[in-house]
């Protein structure tokens, strides 16, 4: 039975989601300096939610350049997830964005796991990405891990805003800020 729940509650992280940008909750305080916030968005799945996302980015922002400029984004989970479930899952959505090797999935997934915690409802798990160096990542104000290889860093953000992603409604949510100020 248990076994049955966890595939459930994986199914719903791995899932089709329905995403409203107008019920993400959580402070609009910019957790990494010189940033604003860009967008935001509710993962759901059958109803019910699996996580808020917020995005900050810096001002002049170019979504088709994520890469080339530090953001942060912040997920505060709704659901129970484990950071094992949570890398292997990041790694599959990683190969949408680019391809890489099963040997260079097997260290990013190692090093992505050894970074996250495990989270629970109401945790909030933030990404800080600084180009060139690597992804930051911190429960709350308190890092808890990083991956501090560039590449990885730029496929992991890839997730939610490259155009490759899975889930372009949430990507349009997190942009919204920057695609309206756009002529």
């Amino acid at each position: 039975m248990k076994k049955i729940a966890a595939c459930a509650l994986l199914a719903c992280a791995t899932a089709i989601f329905y995403i409203n940008p107008a019920s993400a909750q959580g402070s609009d305080a910019t957790p990494l300096p010189g940033t604003v916030l860009a967008g935001q968005g509710t993962m759901r799945f059958f109803g019910l939610e699996v996580y808020q996302a917020r995005l900050w980015v810096s001002p002049g922002f170019a979504p088709e350049r994520y890469a080339d400029q530090p953001l942060a984004l912040a997920l505060t989970y709704q659901r129970n997830f484990t950071a094992q479930a949570i890398a292997k899952r990041s790694i599959d959505e990683m190969r949408r964005v680019a391809p890489f090797g099963p040997e260079q999935a097997e260290r990013w997934q190692t090093a992505l796991q050894a970074a996250l915690p495990d989270v629970k409802p109401g945790d909030t798990l933030t990404g800080i990405y600084q180009p060139g160096n690597g992804a930051t990542f911190r429960l709350g104000p308190r890092v808890v891990g990083e991956v501090a290889d560039p590449e990885f860093a730029r496929l992991f953000f890839g997730i939610w805003l490259s155009p490759n992603t899975s889930e372009p409604a949430l990507r349009q949510a997190l942009l919204a800020a920057r695609t309206q100020a756009r002529p």
